[in-house]
């Protein structure tokens, strides 16, 4: 077991007991695989506060010089090599779900995957699929989407690899290089990237608490002609805006009277327990709605579903799919259904939220003394930064301290005037890494010197 002791000299007592315990691993009083006393008895044995050890041991770990195991302790890292370049201590930049302890994906995916290709027809699995999707899958797909659009029809239904791939197909059956797309100020940057990658303007909308303002849309159409309004109208990214149900109704009228196709983003609704009224329903005919499953229950299904405004206009979005991704993933498109079928999806939905609680909880009472906004349901917060403090100086004395955030400019269109950072509280592999991170950040928010550069 490690003798705990400081080194003088440092900048602090945390980077006193860092330095200490690298010496005593190149030295060898310590080797690969010790198990190190616990936090609160190193805190007691040097007469230290518990948090300049929980400090400390967070450098250790962005150093690689330790590692933790869940229920076991703290131990020197096997294999570490004191000069390869750190990484991140928490990732906090990825917006992912989490992976809730009372779920065991490697049961469920393992599983579900024999479970169809032992079936009578599961060898169909591993073969090509229509570009819009097989009937089973759509017929699937429906069933998930009647609980938001009570009016779905499976001949509507496109099946495509993620939400991306179809935000992507979406933009290039309907826009022209030029053509402009209304967006809210602070926007999913995939939108971005598609925008940039297809010649299309971005022009951004004014926001408030519960996203898009309908008059700032009013404004927007008559004083350009756009073709489009790109929107999340729960649990916004970055924002976690929810658009209420009048405010969603005033939009869509708003978009049929100028024009303008809905292309609804809807990746966070079956995270909240109240069902709202979706826009593709109440203007089904001048929307485009795509509902990735990756927020609500695993990324690596890579599986997302858009309901088109027609079966005409669905299947000449598979048409465009067929020229680029080709298809869905058959077999993940498959688990998929399987699980909706079974209700597993549904179940996943319900975990996954639950654990977003719990980490929602956990961010607001680190977070407690400063502003930012949040669903207690979702993934993510959107962090407002006390001056002088500037959202990419914040980023970047976050990743010095090991916590990798993504400042407000990767959402900004136009001019970054928010100075804000998205957390993304999910990719964290549990909610002790979480609350190292949180209480990394909340450290640097309360040392806003740190925010004023020298000019000399």
């Amino acid at each position: 077991m490690w003798r705990p002791r400081l080194i003088d000299g440092t900048s602090g007592k945390s980077l006193g007991l860092v330095e200490a315990l690298e010496a005593d691993i190149r030295s060898g009083t310590v080797g690969p695989g010790d198990r190190l006393p616990p936090q609160r008895a190193i805190a007691e044995a040097l007469g230290i506060d518990l948090t300049t050890v929980t400090r400390a041991f967070n450098e250790a770990r962005r150093r690689g010089l330790i590692e933790a195991q869940a229920g076991r302790g703290t131990f020197v890292s096997e294999g570490h090599d004191p000069f390869r370049r750190a990484r991140p201590l928490v990732d906090l930049s990825m917006n992912i779900p989490p992976q809730p302890t009372a779920v065991d994906f490697r049961r469920l995916l393992s599983q579900g995957i024999a479970g169809i290709l032992g079936s009578t027809r599961g060898l169909l699995s591993l073969q090509y699929q229509d570009s819009a999707g097989a009937d089973a899958d759509r017929r699937a797909a429906a069933k998930w989407l009647s609980l938001r659009i009570e009016t779905i029809t499976e001949d509507r239904i496109v099946v495509t690899a993620g939400a991306q791939s179809a935000l992507f197909a979406i933009c290039d059956l309907l826009f022209r290089k030029g053509d402009t797309i209304l967006a809210g100020e602070v926007t999913y940057p995939g939108l971005k990237a598609v925008a940039a990658q297809q010649g299309l303007k971005l022009e951004p909308l004014a926001m408030d608490r519960y996203g898009l303002i309908p008059d700032a849309l009013e404004r927007a159409c008559r004083e350009s002609a756009p073709k489009a309004l790109y929107l999340i109208p729960a649990i916004d990214n970055p924002t976690t805006a929810t658009l209420p149900e009048s405010r969603r109704r005033a939009i869509a009228a708003l978009a049929r009277k100028n024009g303008l196709t809905l292309i609804e983003d809807d990746p966070y609704s079956p995270l909240t327990p109240k069902r709202m009224t979706a826009l593709a329903e109440v203007a089904g005919d001048i929307t485009w709605h795509i509902a990735t499953l990756s927020k609500c229950a695993t990324p690596s299904l890579r599986v997302a579903y858009v309901a088109a405004p027609d079966a005409t206009l669905a299947t000449r979005l598979a048409a465009v799919l067929r020229a680029t991704v080709l298809m869905a993933p058959p077999l993940m498109t498959a688990l998929a259904s399987r699980w909706i079928a079974d209700g597993t999806l549904a179940d996943l939905a319900l975990a996954i939220r639950v654990e977003n609680v719990a980490r929602q909880k956990l961010a607001a009472a680190i977070l407690a003394d400063h502003h930012f906004a949040a669903d207690p349901h979702g993934h993510h917060l959107w962090l407002r930064l006390p001056a002088p403090w500037r959202a990419t100086d914040f980023a970047d004395y976050a990743d010095r301290a090991g916590v990798s955030i993504v400042p407000s400019a990767a959402f900004t269109i136009g001019d970054d005037a928010h100075e804000a950072v998205r957390l993304s509280l999910g990719i964290a592999p549990d909610q002790g890494a979480l609350e190292d991170g949180l209480h990394q950040l909340a450290a640097l928010l309360s040392a806003p010197s740190l925010a004023t550069r020298t000019v000399v």
